[in-house]
Order: structure tokens, then C-alpha cells, then sequence
């Protein structure tokens, strides 16, 4: 596209209006009074580390903080000592952007940033909701290859386009960062509440573990209902305006746009309301067991068209698929059956209505949020387990961790939002039979409130709070993320 000197004029000037840095050195005041997300210490060294020539793909769910995370980047590179006008923001939605070619815009901002040394100089370059530009991973590819002083960052809320495109079309050249929604650890921290739970330890295996216990059980359960409400998206968690309706933003500004518009465009979806229909029965049913079967009985969809819109959901990251174990932890060959659990629980409760502490649906959402703390986690394999046990009984472990090299299941939970199983830990049949087939000395088993270690005939069950086993999980799995990329 050729650009008239008049909107050349005007583009320059959005470029200095979305850039203040280059005269005073700050960021605006929105984005640097806000607590900066833990994500942040993992994904800030990955974006300085200019000795691999690879643009850095920053992807995840709408409105789970990416934008915020940019500015804070680049607050963080002007703190160490990166020349101003050596960084730039640009984002591609902006309308008057629209169908200039990304080195283009690059050279207009370093215009407009009086950077006269730029094609030799350590510059680094955002690109943000870079999934509106046609082809913008040919453009990114070219500009990697090109410009190898300049470090690449390139975001985007069409997880499912970028993750896509990323590794058709920049294979050696983009790497992907996904951004989950908040962990319960990040919003206990976000929320500076973290002395609603103290350090301690438990015994595991025979060995001492480092873990976390409640201050007050109380007060953290209803921080906890509070996160399942509210908690996976920054902005709602922190805006009690929003939380009046949460709806109206949850579904309306996220929902909405990746089921009517993204998807849509990038897969070629004619019948919308097919797949919004689908994802309200999910949400609604969020870890149940599904089957195609049931799903196309239920909602008059073909299986095949079921089974592509299942994974076109999974890969705009809403719903995450959890395959199913026998009782010797080894997967089924033909696979017949599924869970299905929201990546948030607090998109159920927008769909519909948030809930209290003793509703009816609390413990499959405290189940769903349990399992969003380990969505995100990368180099485990987890699933659940369900077998026939007996003529007329089936047995079931909510959680287990597999282990493809021994064969074998390491570990198991089974979620509990109820103290009863504390109190009569013998009714646990199905998970004492999972461990015996499976070897296992001890398993893990929330509450409500209750915790402590009980020696069974079969084994150790150790007991915990749900919310201080969601927090102990997503502080896991951010610190397991850091020790995956070796930072």
C-alpha cells in the first residue's frame, strides 16, 4: 500500500500519541500504576535475549493482560537502560493502520521516534493484535530475516490464528509464549492477600514438601469463590463495577468476539449460532463427560462438524479437552468418552450467574478452577481415570498424573468440596483401588476445610483445602514454566 504524505502526517502522530516514552521516558500512568503479573519475570528475559534471531509470539485468551504485560516490558527495558526512542508499540487494530505493511510502519515509528540509527542499533519493536494485519507472519518472517539488531514481539487475541499461522509459516524464525488467564496464586498476589495463607510442609512420599497452609480457612474459601466468580481476567477482578455484570464484559467483549468473529474468520464457520450454542452447553456443563455421540444427540450437530468445533475452541484456548485413563493409568485406544473444563471458571459464571459457597454447581467449579491451575503447565500429562469396577460400578480419580516412560501412573487427586471424606476416608473406594493397581503409597485429597495426613491399610491420604491446593498448584506451574525455558 502506498501512504499519501497526509496519512503518513496522521500516522506519525498516532505513533507519538501510542508512544510517549520517546519524549519523557514513561509509560502512561494507566498501564505503570497496575501490579505487574507474575508472567512477567518468565516472558521479560525471553524478549531481552537477542543472541536467538526468533520473534517472540505473545498469545492467549482476551483480556487476560497481554497489552499490559507489553508496557510493562518495555518499562522494565527503559528501567535497564534501553535508549527510548529505541523502543516501539504499535497497534495494529488502529484503524489507520490499516493495510500498511508492517516494515512500513516500522519506518514511519522510527521516524517519528527522530531514531536516525535504528538499522544498526538494539531496537525492539511490539506489534500488538497483530492478527488484523492479512498475512502478518509473512511480514513478521521477513522483518526477523531482514532486521537482526531488531528484537520482534508480536501479540495477539486470536490464539487460535496466531498458534496457527506461527508454526506454518515461521518455523525456526517465531517462538510462542501463551499467557494464560489468572492462576489463583496471581490473584491472591494481584489482590495482596497473600497472608491469607502461611508456609509450611507436609510429608509426601516419605519426604518433607514444601507447601502452604490457610491463615484463616474462611476468609480464603471466600477469596477462593470470589476468583471462580471473577478471578481470570485483571480487569474484573479488580472492578467491582464490572463484577455487578459480569457478563456484559466477560461475554460481550471476549465471548462474543472469538465465537462470532474469530473463529469464524480464520475457519470459515457459516452457522455461528451452531458453535456459540455448543460452547454455552459446555461452559454450563464444564467438567462433565462428553461424548460425541451425546454431544451430537443433544445438540442435533453432525459429529465430524462437533469434533472440528471442539478443537477450534481448544485452540482459542476457552475449553481444554482431558482425555481419559483406564485404572492402570493407560489410555483408551478407542476413546468413547472426555471431559471437557472451561481454562476459567469465571466464563461459566458470566454465561450465567456467579455462585456461592453452597450451591449445588460449586463443586464442579471448584473442580473446573483446580484444573485451570494445571492447564497451563507445561511437560506434564495429566487425565482422568474411569473404569468399570465390578458388574454395576464404575470407579473414577479426578485428577492423575501420568508417566509415559514407566507406564504408570505418579500420582493422584480426587477433588472433594466437602469435609465428609476427611471424616470417613474409607468411602474413597474408587481412589484406594486406583492406588493399589497402580503402586501408589499415597494420594492427595481436598476439602473443604479439613486437612491433615491419615494412614489408611492402603496407603496415606493426604488432605487439603481446595484453595490451598489451587494456590500450591498455579505457584507450581508458573515455577515449573521457569524451569521448562531455563530461566
Amino acid at each position: 500500500m502506498i501512504v499519501s504524505e497526509t496519512i503518513e502526517k496522521y500516522i506519525i502522530g498516532r505513533l507519538q500519541i501510542d508512544n510517549p516514552w520517546w519524549k519523557d521516558g514513561n509509560i502512561p500512568t494507566y498501564f505503570k500504576g497496575m501490579m505487574p503479573r507474575a508472567y512477567l519475570e518468565i516472558f521479560y528475559p525471553l524478549v531481552k535475549n537477542s543472541k536467538i534471531n526468533r520473534a517472540q509470539i505473545l498469545m492467549g485468551p482476551r483480556r487476560v493482560g497481554k497489552t499490559v504485560m507489553i508496557y510493562h516490558t518495555i518499562q522494565q527495558l527503559i528501567a535497564n537502560g534501553v535508549a527510548p526512542h529505541n523502543i516501539v508499540y504499535i497497534s495494529i487494530e488502529t484503524p489507520i493502520y490499516n493495510g500498511v505493511a508492517l516494515e512500513q510502519l516500522v519506518t514511519l515509528a522510527m521516524t517519528a521516534a527522530g531514531n536516525n540509527e535504528w538499522t544498526t542499533s538494539q531496537c525492539f519493536v511490539f506489534f500488538d493484535e497483530v492478527q488484523y494485519l492479512k498475512d502478518w507472519e509473512v511480514h513478521l518472517k521477513s522483518l526477523v530475516d531482514t532486521y537482526r539488531n531488531i528484537r520482534f514481539v508480536a501479540s495477539g487475541s486470536a490464539a487460535a490464528a496466531l498458534k496457527k499461522n506461527s508454526n506454518e509459516s515461521g518455523a525456526g524464525r517465531f517462538s510462542d509464549f501463551s499467557l494464560p488467564p489468572l492462576t489463583f496464586y496471581e490473584y491472591i498476589q494481584l489482590r495482596k492477600q497473600s497472608k491469607l495463607l502461611k508456609e509450611s510442609s507436609i510429608t509426601w512420599n516419605g519426604h518433607r514438601t514444601h507447601c502452604f497452609e490457610a491463615v484463616n480457612i474462611n476468609k480464603l474459601n471466600n477469596t477462593f469463590i470470589d476468583y471462580i466468580n471473577y478471578g481470570g481476567y485483571p480487569e474484573v477482578a479488580f472492578n467491582e463495577q464490572l463484577q455487578n455484570d459480569p457478563g456484559q464484559y466477560i461475554r460481550h467483549d471476549i465471548i462474543d468476539k472469538v465465537l462470532l468473529r474469530d473463529l469464524p474468520s480464520l475457519y470459515g464457520i457459516s452457522d455461528v449460532q451452531e458453535l456459540n450454542s455448543l460452547f454455552t452447553m459446555i461452559a454450563y456443563n464444564s467438567g462433565n463427560e462428553f461424548s460425541y455421540e451425546s454431544l451430537a444427540s443433544n445438540s442435533g450437530v453432525q459429529k465430524d462438524t462437533l469434533r472440528k468445533y471442539v478443537q477450534y475452541l481448544e485452540a482459542a484456548f476457552l475449553i481444554k479437552v482431558i482425555h481419559r485413563a483406564d485404572d492402570t493409568a493407560k489410555r483408551y485406544q478407542r476413546e468413547h468418552s472426555f471431559k471437557i473444563y472451561l481454562t476459567n471458571p469465571s466464563l461459566r459464571c458470566a454465561l450465567f450467574q456467579p455462585i456461592t459457597i453452597n450451591d449445588q454447581e460449586i463443586g464442579a467449579l471448584v473442580e473446573t478452577a483446580i484444573y485451570a491451575q494445571w492447564i497451563p503447565r507445561m511437560g506434564v500429562d495429566i487425565a482422568y481415570a474411569n473404569w468399570r469396577q465390578g458388574r454395576k460400578e464404575f470407579g473414577e480419580v479426578d485428577i492423575v498424573g501420568i508417566n509415559h516412560g514407566k507406564m504408570k501412573a505418579d500420582w493422584a487427586v480426587e477433588v472433594k468440596w466437602s469435609d465428609r471424606y476427611y471424616e470417613n476416608p474409607s468411602e474413597l473406594r474408587s481412589l484406594r483401588a486406583f492406588m493399589g493397581t497402580n503402586g501408589l503409597s499415597q494420594a492427595l485429597v481436598t476439602t473443604m476445610t479439613q486437612s491433615g495426613l491419615k494412614d489408611m491399610p492402603w496407603g496415606g491420604l493426604q488432605f487439603m483445602p481446595s484453595a490451598c491446593y489451587a494456590y500450591i498448584v498455579g505457584r507450581n506451574t508458573l515455577n515449573r514454566t521457569r524451569d521448562v525455558m531455563g530461566l
